[in-house]
């Protein structure tokens, strides 16, 4: 009687394989699916209904049209007033003039217009210096050159066409002068000008066979035209002499 109304053992709780799956909610899919179709569905009603309207006309972005003036226009600036009237004629007309009593320099015989090929030889690197004029633009030059006793001058003008810049930059000649053989070079304003120098060798050159000789140069540029002096001379070039030949040659520009 005593194990009749004994209490029964409760069951074990089942094991993690045993229990059934969980079952999935069809409702999050469902909703999914309706909120796409609803998108597309809206899209192409949009669309249908957009198609059957008639285009919106834009406004003119056109000007409104201005009377033309009347009368005479105005009259075309004197070569005095414009520098291109001057720099596209004859570019041999504004040389400095030579002065009084100076004979024609016998150090190239060079005297007037000078070819691309001519002007390379100018400077110390002949290929390099035909190649790079050619990429910058090289359009003419001309040399005018004259003797005083010992004494030796030459100016160049070289134009170049502004086809990419609205003015040229010559004054590579300045930077490669400044420090040429290792020499540190002093250079001075050219008055009148933004970054125009002017320099004059305190030293003589000295060459076996030769007596010595004192140089002086000076490098500017006005517009389209690059300009270049030097002057050698057995004694030495003050500084006024190199820097009044350059003022006087930009005048002319």
């Amino acid at each position: 009687m005593g194990d009749a109304l004994a209490t029964p053992e409760p069951a074990a709780p089942p094991t993690p394989e045993e229990r059934p799956a969980p079952r999935r909610s069809r409702t999050a899919p469902l909703i999914a699916c309706a909120a796409v179709l609803g998108v597309v569905a809206g899209t192409c009603v949009g669309y249908l209904v957009q198609a059957d309207r008639a285009p919106t006309r834009l406004p003119s972005l056109a000007q409104p049209v201005l009377a033309q003036a009347k009368g005479p226009g105005p009259e075309p600036l004197s070569a005095a007033r414009d520098r291109q009237v001057r720099t596209d004629g004859d570019l041999r007309k504004l040389l400095v003039e030579k002065p009084a009593g100076a004979r024609k320099s016998d150090l190239s015989g060079v005297d007037g217009w000078v070819d691309l090929a001519e002007y390379s030889t100018f400077f110390v690197d002949l290929d390099s210096s035909f190649r790079s004029l050619m990429s910058e633009g090289f359009r003419r030059a001309v040399v005018a050159e004259w003797a005083q006793g010992d004494r030796q001058t030459g100016v160049v003008l070289a134009q170049y066409r502004q086809e990419n810049v609205l003015e040229v930059d010559g004054y590579e000649w300045s930077d490669l002068y400044a420090d040429i053989d290792g020499v540190a070079r002093e250079g001075w304003p050219v008055p009148g000008t933004g970054s125009g120098l002017a320099y004059a060798d305190p030293e003589p050159i000295r060459e076996s066979g030769y007596g010595p000789l004192y140089t002086a140069t000076a490098f500017a540029h006005r517009g389209d035209i690059v300009m270049k002096i030097w002057i050698t001379d057995t004694k030495r070039i003050p500084k006024a002499t190199i820097t009044d030949l350059a003022e006087r040659q930009l005048e002319r520009l």
